[in-house]
């Protein structure tokens, strides 16, 4: 006996609708907290630093919003797509470093060169995530090199945070009490986090803020042209790549794999390659597994192992949507005090720099390697258009090579 169209339909759609059930049926509220949290983390103290580059670069304000909003949706995308077919907490983002380090070299390579830069690195990391040589690739410069280049170049970050301090003393103070109390009292909030909500939220009390007004003639991103060039390959596709699979993409999977997972490592690595050239072309650097976010979601914190995924989920979306409105949270930022944007870069990157430092003098065999990269990067030079953290990750090597026994 035949079946009625109608009920055939409801036959066909039935696995859908079971899917999306099952995946309803697995929020709850550790993964969702756990994923706000992610995301928080995400779109605070990354977006801060993001739009300082920006400034150091001139970029106009439409070539900022491109930026800020490629990076978010695409990142939020990544994560969403990656955790809903693989049923494991992949937290999708962009590069924090990656931003730490473009803010070094936006004033004196052309935004056409950026672009070109962005797309040849997130080749780079998909033909590297196709061939299967992530991990030695990895091994050719030693970690600890490149911990140290990373240290020098938020070093200087962490500085005018101090230097901020004394500007806004009264913002400042109830921060940095906030982000001391949360280091020592909870582990739960990063203290990054809370220092840069209570910092904004401190500053909206006690300063008379000038929103800045930025016309456009369309809220929509723009594709961007990319120039390819020997300086878009050696000062930045050739650096952020490392940046992005040696401080996210690796501790990302790292931290999948220490909570149980089995990630499919070559899939992540390539599709954040690709993910990363889609981004490129509307402004963005990168959007690819996002490291410590990925830890958030992956612990005990974040509920049952199975349902996990949902967190990351959760994160994704908050993302997408924060990208969504980069034409409003552009000129809002903009129009917060200067020393106030150092401040919250500061606090954003104070475990970066505490972390690398840890990690660049943590034995004997890599410290004199180390320690030159670490000056090097810290000089900001550049030299045959060459930046600074290509000649600190090369002499940093190169004198480990020499000094090794």
């Amino acid at each position: 006996m035949d079946l009625p169209p109608n009920h055939k339909q409801s036959i066909r759609k039935s696995p859908v609708r079971n899917k999306i059930s099952r995946v309803i049926s697995d929020i709850n509220i550790q993964n969702a907290s756990s994923g706000l949290i992610s995301a928080t983390l995400i779109v605070t103290g990354p977006a801060i630093v993001l739009l300082e580059a920006a400034a150091n670069g001139n970029f106009t304000d439409q070539q900022a919003i491109n930026w800020m909003f490629a990076v978010y949706f695409f990142g939020g995308l990544y994560g969403i797509l990656m955790s809903l077919w693989h049923r494991k907490p992949i937290v999708g983002g962009h590069s924090l470093m990656g931003v730490a380090f473009l803010s070094t070299i936006t004033a004196y390579i052309p935004y056409s060169q950026l672009i070109g830069g962005y797309f040849l690195s997130g080749l780079f990391i998909f033909l590297i995530g196709i061939s299967g040589i992530f991990n030695r690739i990895m091994k050719w410069v030693p970690r600890e090199v490149i911990s140290a280049m990373l240290a020098g170049l938020v070093a200087g970050y962490v500085v005018r945070l101090v230097l901020s301090l004394q500007e806004l003393p009264i913002v400042g103070g109830i921060s940095l009490f906030s982000y001391f109390a949360l280091m020592k009292y909870s582990k739960r909030i990063p203290p990054a986090l809370g220092a840069v909500v209570v910092a904004i939220f401190t500053t909206l009390i006690t300063q008379k803020l000038d929103l800045a007004e930025t016309y456009l003639s369309s809220f929509l991103p723009t594709i961007q042209k990319p120039e390819f060039s020997l300086t878009a390959l050696l000062s930045v596709a050739i650096p952020l790549s490392l940046l992005i699979l040696s401080n996210d993409v690796a501790p990302g999977i790292g931290a999948l794999k220490s909570a149980g997972y089995h990630p499919p490592v070559r899939r992540l690595v390539a599709t954040s390659g690709v993910f990363s050239m889609v981004t490129s072309f509307l402004g963005g650097q990168c959007a690819n597994v996002a490291g410590m976010a990925s830890a958030i979601c992956s612990g005990s914190d974040a509920g049952p192992k199975s349902s996990r995924y949902m967190a990351a989920v959760m994160s994704g979306g908050v993302t997408l949507v924060f990208g969504t409105l980069a034409w409003k949270v552009v000129p809002f930022i903009q129009s917060l005090p200067q020393a106030l944007i150092s401040m919250l870069a500061g606090f954003a990157l104070i475990s970066v720099l505490l972390s690398n430092l840890k990690e660049a003098f943590s034995g004997d065999q890599y410290n004199i390697g180390s320690l030159t990269a670490f000056v090097v990067a810290l000089s900001n030079i550049s030299f045959l258009q060459i930046s600074a953290p290509v000649w600190a990750i090369l002499c940093g090597a190169a004198v480990t090579g020499i000094m090794k026994k």
